[in-house]
């Protein structure tokens, strides 16, 4: 299989670009999270006090809906991450969400098998709290086999072994990292990941079995634009944004300014053999000092250096 390895295109501010550390060490990152100290620090960098108070009262939000919106929004009450909910309710709310809402139930009422099961999609919520988005890997629509969509772009359930695409993830970053190893019997579980910051998110969250891109369209790429949006807005410490393909890249065109960094290149599908995938390696050609104010190398485990670190990070876990 081809390796892919190109240089990519970063949206930031630089003036004098330099490169950056590479003394700190940060395999904890991506790794299985660790308890907090004595100082109340956790294993990604944040401190217990940086955990926000939510004001957000969802029982009255809750009562506040309509019975016809209850009934939609069903899901999103029950398994939508309080800390994105908060910030997300009004957009769920909006007409061409529960008209998206409509079309889903639809699907069922017709017997349509829907992945990710209903209960993960929205996984990616609960496994990265927006307050702990360090990182954000943007994917395309949930794979559409069993076994597999779990609520991560990228990653599949154990015993399913790494699909293609994520195969070739693998392999980008052993040419980058050549201690670099791939979780155990072949697998793809990335949950550690998103526990340790790495927003893994999709432009379309649900999809229909067996059919690629059948739910794309339909109103799931307006709403993950909001969580993007939100990203960018709230997390005022910086955030790396990984960009593969032009769906993902066309997610990150309002991302402007140097507090956040976007990497861009193609989707690492086995279709395109005869491109080159940007893995994490080649960030140490973008300028992290720019953001010394959002990215505290020696506090907050910088996201640039930490996705430098990624192949030398704890495996996930086969559970």
């Amino acid at each position: 299989m081809t390796s892919f390895k190109r240089k990519a295109e970063a949206i930031t501010a630089t003036n004098d670009p330099k490169k950056p550390k590479k003394d700190s060490s940060l395999t904890s990152f991506f790794g299985a999270p660790k308890p907090a100290d004595a100082l109340g620090t956790t294993s990604n960098g944040d401190s217990a006090a940086d955990t926000p108070v939510i004001k957000f009262d969802k029982e009255k939000w809750v009562a506040s809906l309509k019975p016809e919106q209850k009934a939609l929004l069903k899901l999103e009450i029950d398994t939508l991450d309080l800390s994105w909910l908060a910030h997300l309710k009004d957009d769920l709310t909006n007409p061409s969400f529960l008209e998206l809402k409509r079309f889903l139930q639809k699907e069922i009422d017709m017997g349509k098998k829907i992945f990710p099961p209903m209960e993960e999609v929205y996984s990616w919520s609960r496994h990265t709290p927006l307050h702990k988005v360090r990182a954000v890997i943007i994917g395309q629509d949930p794979y559409h086999n069993h076994n597999q969509a779990h609520g991560l772009c990228f990653s599949v359930r154990p015993p399913t072994p790494a699909p293609p695409s994520l195969k070739n993830m693998y392999i980008a970053l052993r040419n980058d990292y050549p201690d670099f190893q791939a979780p155990p019997n072949k697998g793809g579980l990335l949950t550690p990941w998103a526990e340790q910051g790495v927003l893994m998110l999709n432009t379309a969250l649900t999809v229909r079995a067996h059919e690629a891109g059948s739910h794309s369209g339909k109103g799931w790429e307006v709403f993950t634009q909001k969580v993007i949006d939100t990203v960018v807005k709230v997390r005022t410490r910086g955030v790396v944004f990984l960009a593969w393909g032009m769906p993902a890249a066309k997610r990150c065109t309002k991302i402007t300014g140097s507090r956040h960094l976007v990497l861009k290149s193609v989707h690492p599908s086995p279709f395109n053999n005869d491109e080159e995938t940007k893995t994490a390696a080649n960030a140490d050609e973008f300028d992290s000092d720019e953001n010394a104010g959002e990215f505290d190398g020696e506090d907050d485990a910088d996201a640039i250096e930490a996705l430098e670190e990624l192949a030398r990070s704890s495996q996930p876990e086969a559970k």
